[in-house]
């Protein structure tokens, strides 16, 4: 309890004491941009994608299905809550300062996680009901929203599972970005299109998702930016991570007895 009182002391103090400046970002501009994307979908593509998904072989239907249960939100909800478990039980103050800086940035890798993931999957689920959009196995028109239906066959938009992986994706490109899109991205995008394939949803559907939880990983990391936990403030585009943000100890070559001595001669 002492240490999660002091989180949110710490939390607190930040709110009050740092300024409400985010990084310019063209939000309206690139919501339109995928609201015209999501609508050139139902359009042009969930139309043809039931006659398309007929055809497909059955083996890589077997792999779709096999990839498809990796987006729920268990996967990405679960991990930072058992990492909270040993990490709250340390007594933060008997730690060396690396060890504590340690569990600092595994402490706030693990809120990163819960609030992207929690604000994505908290979103997407209002929106599912709010649409009721009816599921492809329904086959009762592509454009059947029965808003407020309160039905798991009338939850089709946005998806979901898409929603997880767009949140994954933006999580791990806002932390590793040199590698992060050249890797994961395709990873989600493939995980993402398999509720397609296994006749979840439509491609509008995982489109929509996909955009909505990468858009929530960018808040809640312009608010760790904010507050100064992982991520740095920059004037305008995405948050960048901070330097001192490492997820394991880094030890220090011991020097050389000439070096200690001598400390000129160790110098270029």
């Amino acid at each position: 309890m002492g240490n999660l009182q002091q989180t949110i002391a710490i939390v607190r103090a930040r709110f009050a004491r740092r300024p409400a400046n985010y990084s310019w970002i063209p939000w309206p501009a690139l919501a339109g941009a995928y609201l015209l994307l999501t609508v050139a979908s139902m359009v042009f593509l969930d139309g043809a994608f039931v006659s398309w998904r007929a055809h497909l072989p059955s083996g890589f239907m077997a792999v779709a299905r096999a990839f498809t249960n990796f987006g729920l939100g268990g996967w990405f909800l679960l991990p930072p809550l058992v990492l909270f478990v040993p990490v709250n039980l340390l007594d933060w103050q008997a730690l060396s300062r690396r060890w504590r800086m340690v569990a600092y940035n595994w402490t706030c890798f693990a809120f990163f996680m819960l609030s992207a993931v929690g604000l994505s999957g908290l979103t997407v689920t209002v929106l599912k009901y709010v649409f009721g959009r009816a599921r492809p196995a329904l086959d009762i028109g592509l454009f059947s929203f029965h808003p407020f239906k309160f039905d798991p066959y009338f939850a089709s938009f946005p998806s979901g599972h898409a929603t997880n992986m767009g949140a994954a994706a933006a999580m791990v490109m806002l932390l590793f970005p040199s590698w992060g899109k050249y890797v994961v991205l395709p990873i989600t995008v493939w995980i993402a299109a398999t509720r397609v394939v296994v006749g979840a949803h439509y491609p509008s559907d995982t489109i929509a998702g996909f955009g909505l939880g990468m858009a929530c990983a960018v808040i809640v990391a312009l608010i760790f930016a904010r507050l100064g936990f992982i991520f740095r403030h920059t004037a305008a585009g995405l948050p960048i991570r901070k330097k001192t943000f490492r997820l394991r100890a880094t030890w220090r070559k011991p020097a050389r007895p000439s070096q200690v001595l001598f400390p000129e001669a160790a110098r270029p």
